[in-house]
């Protein structure tokens, strides 16, 4: 195969890259190998910046921590309260309260940084300056 990398500017070029990558994902040479570590950050800097990262909702870490810890809706109880409060957590419907967020990081180890959204930003609006008569 030759040299050459597909610089990535538009979703066409996307697909070629991509393409290619699969391609060269069979080849044992060295320099297959080194093209398809360049081409894959490539792509992965075009991915970035067209569609950058939201972080999780704390609903979905939840349920993340819970997949991994083999838990269910049921061993939630004793860390959200009742039934009723771990499925409106767990639907995003109600946010965690400071007791929840420290037996949450108590039971999975985590920080409570993960735990808690970040605020959310408050325009000021400020009010017209009056003429002086």
């Amino acid at each position: 195969m030759d040299a050459t990398l597909i610089l990535i500017d538009s979703d066409a070029e996307l697909a070629r890259a991509r393409a290619l990558v699969d391609r060269l994902w069979q080849s044992d040479k060295p320099a297959d190998v080194a093209r398809l570590q360049a081409q894959a950050r490539l792509i992965a800097a075009y991915e970035e910046g067209n569609s950058p990262r939201r972080p999780p909702s704390t609903a979905d870490l939840i349920r993340h921590l819970m997949d991994q810890h083999g838990l269910t809706r049921a061993d939630m109880v004793p860390i959200l309260g009742t039934p009723s409060r771990v499925s409106e957590v767990l639907k995003g419907k109600k946010g965690l309260s400071l007791a929840m967020v420290q037996r949450l990081r108590a039971r999975f180890r985590v920080s409570a940084d993960l735990l808690i959204p970040p605020p959310r930003k408050v325009t000021i609006r400020r009010a017209p300056k009056r003429a002086a008569a």
